[in-house]
């Protein structure tokens, strides 16, 4: 099942979220992959720009910051959740500019914390969770990396 052709999946409704944030709709990031914990997203550089000709550091993060946002949300819509997605911590690396459109990659840092998120929600009300992104470049190379604790509140329904 191709997940991103879906009409009125869970991939529909993180790109209205996303439409929804002012900061985030400048940015134009575009879902360009999402399958088995890994979150693919694009945004193109000229939106993106700084100064140097290369990608803003700020929309770099921002992008890797809600790629990893947006993978638990897919990963709870998927489940049927609805929750309050926060972040609570972040840390990123700068290694190279970027001059092509931006590329990210989000997943979750442990496999055995994706495996628990649901679990942990349905018993506590409350998941905290790494994830970790990285900005990739045409060449296969890293341009800056990401990791970053999420806390997930289960709504009241």
């Amino acid at each position: 099942m191709d997940v991103l052709a879906k009409p009125g999946s869970a991939l529909d409704a993180l790109n209205a979220h996303f439409a929804g944030m002012p900061p985030v709709a400048a940015l134009q990031p575009v879902v360009s992959d999402w399958r088995d914990g890994h979150l693919r997203l694009t945004a193109p550089l000229d939106v993106n720009i700084n100064d140097k000709g290369c990608a803003f550091g700020g929309s770099m993060v921002s992008l890797m910051t809600i790629g990893a946002w947006g993978l638990i949300f897919l990963e709870l819509a998927q489940a049927g959740i609805e929750a309050d997605i926060f972040v609570a911590d972040s840390r990123v690396r700068y290694l190279k500019p970027v001059f092509e459109d931006i590329v990210i990659d989000a997943t979750f840092d442990d496999a055995g914390e994706r495996a628990g998120l649901v679990d942990t929600l349905h018993k506590q009300g409350r998941a905290s969770i790494r994830l970790k992104s990285e900005t990739l470049l045409a060449d296969g190379g890293v341009a800056a990396s990401f990791v970053g604790r999420y806390v997930a509140i289960l709504r009241n329904g």
